[in-house]
């Protein structure tokens, strides 16, 4: 029984492209990347359904998303450094410094 490959958005989006261009056709592509040629029909329509998301976003999305995560991450090294003043204050007794 064979077992179903996973390809990262990378590749997918590689050979979705080189579809589009047309330059050779879907069954070389399949040949020359090992997938099936109903893959790289999907991959196509999905990159020619998803482009139109590109331009209407303009990257504000992605500004916001970092801006959010940073955020919480500054939260998380404000606790931690909490956490560590701590317990580096209740070792002492212990450790002679």
């Amino acid at each position: 029984m064979s077992r179903r490959r996973n390809h990262d958005a990378g590749f997918k989006a590689r050979v979705a492209l080189e579809a589009v261009k047309g330059e050779r056709t879907v069954s070389e592509l399949a040949a020359a990347y090992g997938v099936h040629p109903t893959m790289i029909h999907q991959w196509k329509k999905a990159l020619l359904e998803g482009a139109s998301d590109i331009f209407e976003r303009g990257g504000k999305k992605t500004a916001a998303v970092d801006e959010e995560a940073m955020r919480a991450l500054h939260a998380k090294i404000g606790e931690l450094a909490v956490a560590n003043d701590f317990l580096s204050r209740k070792l002492k007794p212990w450790t002679g410094k």
